[in-house]
């Protein structure tokens, strides 16, 4: 009876490992495979890849991947508006992913989806920004006492620096 309880675990054991191990193979497989020309959610020179199962059959993302210009020969109406739409660009055929690893990369791509809510814009709302500083008005009397102070000391100290260079020229003129 312990036996079998404890060949029970190690089979449920090995099933959660191979299905964390199809995830992890299937972000590998889209990484050095698909990213060059693919993106989940944003459209590169291929479309995104966000809710492709939806849109298509497994079969069809199968058959695709090992062949995407025999499907556009067969005029497959999903191959050639994909292929005219993305100006002629020929998908590199993949003949040596298999379907398992397919829907790994498939089950990549649901978990990296993004959903973008009404709530969830990329950048907060203008209402609800909030300066780090206080914008420069004509009411702002301390900025404006502060600059004028800055100026009149500027002018100060460049009038004692000509008066000193004076003071200089008629000491050596004196001497001579």
């Amino acid at each position: 009876m312990n036996a079998r309880i404890f060949l029970l675990c190690m089979g449920v054991m090995l099933l959660a490992k191979a299905g964390l191990a199809n995830s992890e193979d299937g972000k590998a497989i889209f990484t050095t495979r698909c990213a060059a020309c693919h993106n989940v959610n944003v459209k590169v020179v291929g479309p995104a890849l966000a809710g492709v199962e939806e849109r298509r059959s497994v079969e069809w993302i199968t058959n695709f991947v090992h062949s995407s210009q025999a499907l556009v020969k067969k005029n497959d109406k999903d191959a050639v508006a994909l292929f005219n739409q993305f100006n002629n660009t020929i998908m590199p055929d993949h003949p040596d992913i298999s379907e398992v690893q397919i829907r790994s990369i498939l089950d990549y791509i649901k978990a990296e989806t993004k959903t973008i809510g009404k709530d969830d814009a990329p950048f907060p709302r203008p209402g609800k920004l909030q300066p780090s500083f206080t914008p420069i008005s004509i009411y702002n009397g301390d900025f404006f006492f502060t600059y004028i102070a800055f100026v009149l000391v500027m002018i100060a100290s460049f009038v004692v620096a000509v008066r000193v260079k004076e003071l200089q020229r008629e000491n050596t003129r004196s001497n001579d």
